[in-house]
């Protein structure tokens, strides 16, 4: 293969219009006749449906990849069946990736010179790395952040996880499949104040001296 390809992660919180960008860049592909293929993580069944969505309403189809897929192979057998190789590859919800689908990523891009882009979050409602991240931040060619900002005015860090009422949680899975109702990007300082606030409206009085 003579095409030298190049694995992107382009990162940033919730609400950041990653998804969007994801899209238009499909769309700019589509007009210019240039081949793509757009993929997602199956966790996310949000939309029940292989069609990646924005907030802003656009879509497009999407193959699924599960946590057992081999996404070399599915790239190879793609081939073997006859199909044209895409110049693009577009992941949205990267975080889900495994970190060995990762590494299947960064094959493609250096056997078949394609160029993989993925979308996704750095850091759960906790602020700890997903794994999938985590790889990509250890072995991908260019790392963007895709800034957003908090009502506070700051630069939003952190996913923070919110309940019915609107107060933060700091206990569950790692992954919850949500939106806004169920998610708020935050700055770090007002993600560390909420926490601050929630820890004094929970704690137990002390004891009565007798």
């Amino acid at each position: 293969m003579n095409r030298i390809g190049k694995l992107y992660f382009r990162y940033g919180t919730m609400g950041s219009a990653k998804t969007a960008m994801l899209l238009t860049s499909a769309y700019n592909f589509e007009e210019r006749g240039i081949s793509y293929m757009c993929m997602k993580p199956v966790i996310d069944t949000r939309d029940n449906k292989n069609v990646i969505r924005s907030r802003i309403g656009i879509e497009r189809a999407c193959s699924w990849i599960y946590a057992d897929t081999n996404l070399y192979i599915f790239i190879r057998e793609l081939l073997e069946k006859g199909n044209e190789l895409p110049e693009w590859i577009l992941v949205d919800e990267a975080q889900f990736l495994t970190p060995d689908q990762v590494d299947q990523l960064a094959a493609i891009v250096d056997d078949y010179g394609c160029n993989v882009i993925c979308y996704g979050l750095r850091t759960d409602f906790r602020s700890h790395l997903f794994d999938g991240s985590r790889r990509l931040f250890e072995i991908a060619d260019s790392i963007d952040e895709v800034k957003s900002t908090c009502n506070c005015g700051r630069k939003t860090i952190v996913n923070a996880r919110i309940d019915s009422n609107g107060e933060m949680l700091t206990e569950g899975e790692q992954v919850e499949i949500g939106g806004n109702e169920r998610y708020m990007a935050v700055c770090r300082k007002c993600w560390r104040n909420k926490k601050i606030e929630g820890s004094r409206r929970y704690r137990l009085p002390l004891p009565l001296e007798e």
